[in-house]
């Protein structure tokens, strides 16, 4: 017996709808006479990213400790202060086609949520890159204090598009979010790319 259609999509932001040039980090690496990779491999060490995406720090105290922990490899605290600032100012790009069938996916009567393990910049990045009020509900990890894989992120966020999880469609580009979703019961597609958008489209049948 087959899935029932879904009626509501769960769409992942960083990675899917938003884009990162890498090259912009390099950028400033290079500027700072940083190692490549460095401010992502800071920024993204779990005990210090975890509780911002928990709601348990700020933005803003995160951006602090990622310049703290570079600043012996800049040499002074207000180069690797000025350093994260200039690498923060870049807030990625929308990819335009994903944004296509979330509209189009709206028109057709089905709910779209954000789903996101984000900070609490999320609401501006969303007024800086005019995706106000292109979603139902916004699911972000630091406002419900838990986030993906985890089974209590995925039922608030059926909870918050007012759908059971049978009936929801989550896309994201990471394998553990994708493994996390269809454990909670949702139907879960792993994003590569331009090429799912024909999949996508045909899954929601909207």
């Amino acid at each position: 017996m087959g899935r029932e259609r879904a009626t509501a999509l769960l769409v992942d932001f960083d990675g899917v709808l938003r884009r990162w040039d890498p090259a912009v980090a390099a950028g400033v690496e290079r500027e700072y006479g940083l190692s490549e990779g460095v401010l992502t491999e800071i920024a993204m060490q779990w005990g210090r990213l975890r509780p911002v995406l928990t709601g348990e720090v700020s933005h803003a105290d995160w951006v602090a400790s990622v310049a703290d922990a570079l600043t012996e490899s800049v040499g002074s605290r207000e180069r690797a202060r000025a350093a994260v600032e200039q690498w923060q100012r870049y807030r990625g790009e929308v990819d335009r086609e994903v944004l296509d069938v979330v509209r189009d996916a709206r028109a057709g009567g089905i709910r779209v949520g954000l789903g996101t393990n984000a900070t609490d910049l999320l609401d501006a990045d969303l007024a800086a890159l005019g995706l106000v009020g292109e979603f139902d509900v916004v699911v972000n990890s630091s406002k419900i204090g838990v986030h993906k894989p985890a089974k209590e992120y995925f039922q608030a966020a059926c909870e918050a598009l007012e759908t059971s999880p049978g009936r929801v469609l989550f896309v994201d580009d990471e394998d553990w979010a994708v493994r996390g979703a269809r454990a909670a019961g949702l139907s879960a597609l792993r994003w590569s790319g331009p090429a799912d958008l024909r999949y996508l489209r045909a899954a929601l049948a909207y």
